[in-house]
């Protein structure tokens, strides 16, 4: 088959084209029109005035309110990304670690970690709800008390849904470190801990860094699982960006543009935040 396409790159195109198709529809035409409709003020597509640049100046110094709500939801986000990536990946990685060693059942438990994954955003966020809320009535309170109940219960779903993804790809990274180093380290009078700074991590970065991209990028995005499971709280108090956007956008008149605006903003900064992530983690892998 390859020599064939080699030959014709027409079959090549050929079996490109389905998939440029949906990439096309799906994803680059949809993404340059929202750029495009953030510099309109619009109820409708049929009804669009140019604004320019007031959508996004109205983010940052448009009503009072509206300011309070967009940074609440931004430094709650930026803290449940960090602390969020912090715990899964540390969780995962130590996960991997006893899942590598040699004894029976570590398939079944590595199925067992990996199969909340499984589960839609909505369908967690619905379990987790009711889980949490029952727990949390003993004390007289729901996770829409007030923001710190709906972040640990954010943060806690998140865990548990993605520790077992992540995981695998730290259990994929781990089998390939080579036993003979670690075996020479010992005799050469290294201990568990050295072992671990200094041989395995090292040699794991690019899964590392790829679990890292993965977890902060989701952490940031997190979308399905605040809707179902606080809605934002009480007065936005658990509130993320992304649904900050689509309240903005959905639940507010004339607001369509800004809520668009924000989608763009929003777009940037988790793309440099991954960047910059990326630039980091990879410049700590051995070579």
């Amino acid at each position: 088959m390859e020599k064939v396409m080699k030959k014709n790159p027409l079959y090549f195109c050929l079996f490109l084209l389905p998939t440029l198709l949906a990439f096309l529809i799906g994803f680059v035409i949809p993404f340059g029109m929202g750029i495009y409709m953030s510099f309109f003020k619009f109820n409708t597509i049929d009804n669009m005035e140019w604004v320019g640049l007031d959508n996004f100046v109205q983010i940052f110094t448009g009503d009072e309110k509206e300011v309070g709500i967009v940074a609440n939801s931004f430094w709650f986000t930026a803290l449940f990304a960090i602390l969020s990536t912090i715990a899964i990946n540390v969780i995962a990685f130590m996960v991997a670690v006893l899942l590598t060693r040699n004894f029976g059942g570590t398939n079944l438990f590595r199925t067992i970690f990996f199969m909340p994954n499984l589960l839609g955003g909505v369908l967690l966020g619905t379990i987790w709800k009711i889980l949490l809320n029952g727990v949390l009535v003993g004390m007289k309170q729901t996770l829409t008390t007030n923001g710190t109940n709906g972040f640990i219960g954010l943060l806690i779903l998140m865990i548990w849904q993605q520790v077992g993804y992540m995981m695998i790809i730290y259990v994929a990274g781990l089998q390939g470190v080579s036993d003979d180093l670690k075996e020479a380290a010992r005799i050469d009078g290294a201990n568990n801990k050295q072992i671990l700074f200094k041989i395995t991590i090292p040699l794991v970065m690019p899964s590392i860094s790829m679990c890292t991209f993965l977890t902060i990028t989701n952490g940031f995005k997190l979308f399905d699982q605040n809707l179902t499971l606080t809605g934002g709280g009480i007065n936005h108090n658990s509130e993320m960006l992304a649904l900050n956007i689509y309240n903005t956008f959905y639940s507010r008149v004339g607001w369509k543009g800004i809520g668009q605006a924000k989608a763009v903003l929003f777009f940037l900064l988790v793309g440099a935040i991954a960047i910059i992530q990326l630039k980091f983690t990879q410049s700590k892998e051995a070579n």
